[in-house]
């Protein structure tokens, strides 16, 4: 998985290319913890499921399917005022999908449970060029937490911050 920060970056950064007004401080928040929230999959170590199962980690929560199940609820529950409720869906979905998306590009795990649940099977991207963080607050602090920093700020956050400014951007020129 990338850190849990960087998830957030996919939300901000979508933010600026949706239109001006619409995506409200509140529907960003909610976005950011969409962007996190497959990762309380992690949870189940404690109840004894483990990682390849279909709801360990990198598994159901990680898949399309619970990206769209769980946006249309967070949707159907989020006031839409002038939003709308089919765009505040979207950017949640963008946004919940950005997570299994970034962790299919890290050069570690077990894959992600795209098709979940109805299939187990566990896909990564040809190409895996965002180091995969070690577990635990301690190791982060290491020369392989600062390799993943690294990683996270070239593939993550310089095209994320690429997006927000050509977004902005394109929202004053017009």
């Amino acid at each position: 998985m990338s850190t849990i920060i960087s998830h957030t970056a996919i939300p901000i950064a979508l933010s600026a290319v949706f239109p001006s007004g619409k995506i409200s401080l509140g529907l960003l928040l909610l976005g950011a913890i969409c962007s996190m929230a497959p990762d309380l999959d992690v949870i189940g170590f404690s109840f004894g499921i483990r990682y390849g199962d279909m709801l360990g980690h990198r598994g159901f929560s990680h898949s399309i399917y619970f990206a769209t199940f769980f946006s249309a609820l967070l949707a159907a529950l989020w006031p839409h005022g002038e939003s709308g409720q089919l765009l505040i869906f979207l950017f949640l979905f963008l946004s919940t999908l950005s997570h299994p998306f970034l962790d299919a590009f890290t050069n570690g795990g077990l894959g992600i449970a795209w098709f979940a649940p109805f299939s187990n099977k566990r896909y990564f991207f040809p190409w895996r060029p965002i180091a995969v963080p070690p577990i635990g607050i301690r190791p982060f602090f290491s020369a392989w937490g600062w390799r993943v920093i690294k990683s996270e700020i070239v593939w993550i956050w310089l095209p994320s911050a690429s997006l927000f400014a050509a977004g902005q951007l394109a929202k004053r020129l017009w």
